[in-house]
């Protein structure tokens, strides 16, 4: 007598649909996630940042500064990582409309130079002697003043949310690691510096929740003050503990160097420097776009000449140092070409760059700066994603 068989095991099995079976990680765009060896460099970030913060330095219409904080947020948004250090953005957004606002109530209390003929309210003047001639308190506030008040503060707010985008963004251990072997006595004094505020940030948020916790209030001047004090001593505290640590492991030693290399490597830095301010002062200037660039790229080539020479004095080896990848020069290239890019409009669409205010008239967005500023998107898609194993 044959067995019985169950036809629904021999039969074979449909296999189930792909569609219902895609793992959400496959929805994400072919990015890999950031590792050592394909980590964006943290000199990417800032020069990244700075080109923004100087395209912002080259307008004051509020549309096109709007776009570069909103480039900045989106790329921040999309490649910060969980680090302590990542979490100082908001502060800076922050610290920006704080600039703004005193930026309004000066020009509301202590006058403008902007006439105006659109009067919006009076405050009660204060006589000052004739020595302060050219100065007043209260008076007249117009609409033009306010609005030119509102322009520059602006700007200024730009600029601070850009630097706050590169702290985000960027490891600063990572960033001192990769400084040339002249600069590390300056580093001990750097770390301390890029350290302070993002610490500073945590311990905020840290005692604002343990507070929260037991009960206790944390607003108001009374919360502030009983916040404030451990909050500037625990980030001094770990900025001076990281900055003990890299001078026991061998930071601020130096070798014998000749004098002659000495005096050339002073002689080289230190005009590099003088050129690179005075082209960076140039290109940001109306006038001197013609000899500022020449003066910047000499300045950068001596000051690189005076750090290549400098490094001989520095006895110390680098281990694992970080590469700058095509990731890197991408997302470097992406913030030059912003900064290049708005230098450029401000030869053919020097209107659309600065709106009038004597007479008032409403800005407008001009299309190929607004285009220029969308490349400061780039990071966002060639960047890796961030990974907690990141190191």
């Amino acid at each position: 007598m044959a067995p019985r068989t169950n036809p629904d095991k021999t039969a074979p099995r449909t296999p189930a649909p792909q569609a219902a079976r895609v793992h959400p990680r496959r929805l994400r765009l072919r990015v890999p996630e950031a590792n050592r060896s394909n980590a964006v460099h943290a000199g990417a970030w800032w020069l990244w940042a700075l080109g923004l913060a100087t395209a912002a330095s080259r307008t004051t219409n509020p549309l096109l500064l709007g776009l570069l904080v909103g480039v900045a947020g989106y790329v921040v948004a999309a490649r910060r990582t969980d680090a302590p250090w990542a979490r100082s953005y908001g502060a800076f957004v922050k610290l920006g409309l704080a600039v703004l606002v005193i930026r309004l109530l000066f020009s509301v209390f202590l006058g403008s130079p902007i006439p105006g003929t659109h009067t919006l309210f009076t405050l009660p003047e204060v006589p000052l002697p004739d020595w302060a001639k050219g100065v007043r308190v209260g008076g007249q506030v117009t609409a033009e003043q306010l609005v030119f008040a509102l322009y520059d503060g602006a700007k200024l707010a730009t600029l601070l949310i850009c630097v706050g985008a590169a702290n985000a963004l960027a490891n600063p251990a990572r960033l001192l690691k990769s400084l040339p072997g002249a600069l590390y006595e300056v580093g001990v004094a750097v770390v301390v510096a890029m350290t302070f505020a993002p610490n500073m940030v945590a311990d905020v948020v840290r005692l604002r929740t343990a507070r929260r916790l037991r009960g206790r209030p944390t607003g108001g001047i009374k919360a502030i003050a009983q916040i404030g004090l451990p909050v500037l001593e625990g980030a001094l505290e770990r900025s001076v503990a990281l900055a003990a640590s890299m001078d026991a492991r061998g930071y601020g030693r130096t070798a014998q160097v000749p004098p002659a290399v000495r005096r050339t490597t002073t002689v080289l830095t230190l005009g590099g420097l003088l050129g690179v301010c005075a082209g960076s002062y140039g290109l940001l200037a109306a006038a001197g776009a013609s000899y500022g660039l020449p003066l910047l790229v000499a300045g950068l080539l001596a000051a690189l000449a005076g750090l290549r020479l400098g490094g001989r004095r520095s006895v110390r080896t680098r281990y694992r140092p970080d590469r700058f990848g095509p990731r890197s020069w991408l997302v470097a290239g992406s913030g030059a070409a912003v900064a290049a890019l708005l230098i450029r409009a401000g030869t053919y669409a020097p209107e659309a760059l600065h709106p009038g205010v004597v007479p008032l008239t409403a800005p407008t967005l001009p299309l190929w700066p607004a285009a220029s500023v969308l490349i400061g998107l780039l990071p966002a898609f060639v960047a890796p994603l961030p990974s907690k194993e990141t190191p």
